[in-house]
């Protein structure tokens, strides 16, 4: 018995993955079932075994890429100094690698334009996750004596979101480059970080 629940949990956890690059490279729209399940190598009569509906995959694929883009960047949010740790998200967040690599990036970038056309509980799923990572944020601000930690962990998360999901849109590799590194320098003046 425990064989065959391991197995189910694996098939589901494969069927998550896929479509978490799915979605962060396609968006919500992205995702249909029957493809989703070739993707995956699995039947799609199979696909209701694991989700009773498109909309709870969509759910669960929101919950699995926060959690997934959270233990990425584990490495740096449980660095000690809040300085270098704050110095590392804004780094690694506008790089140009997450920009280029949509399908292992942070999902609000390649989903913050499509949340508000989804049903209240996949937006309420997004909004919980989203402020858990602009707390990590205010409270590396809070380490530093920010006095404003809360509200410019706001500003600073919309832009860096912003930034790269603009960066992706755009044409031009120089133009994303450049828009990216504005946005490093910007943001890490506004918290009173030193540019690099």
């Amino acid at each position: 018995m425990m064989e065959k629940l391991s197995h189910k949990a694996r098939t589901r956890q494969r069927i998550l993955d896929e479509a978490a690059v799915v979605m962060r490279e396609s968006g919500t729209e992205g995702i249909g079932v029957a493809a989703l399940m070739k993707r995956a190598g699995l039947t799609h009569g199979g696909f209701y075994a694991h989700f009773e509906s498109r909309e709870a995959l969509v759910e669960a694929v929101i919950a699995e890429m926060f959690t997934d883009s959270a233990q990425r960047f584990a490495a740096i949010t449980s660095l000690a100094d809040p300085a270098e740790r704050l110095t590392q998200l804004i780094d690694n967040y506008l790089s140009e690698h997450h920009r280029n690599t949509p399908g292992e990036g942070c999902p609000m970038p390649a989903l913050v334009s499509e949340i508000a056309h989804l049903p209240m509980e996949t937006r309420t799923l997004f909004s919980q996750r989203r402020e858990a990572v602009r707390q990590r944020l205010a409270q590396a601000l809070r380490e530093l004596s920010h006095p404003q930690a809360d509200d410019v962990a706001s500003s600073i998360l919309a832009e860096m979101v912003g930034a790269v999901a603009l960066a992706r849109a755009c044409p031009d590799d120089a133009e994303a480059r450049n828009l990216l590194a504005v946005s490093r320098r910007a943001v890490k003046q506004r918290v009173g970080l030193e540019s690099v």
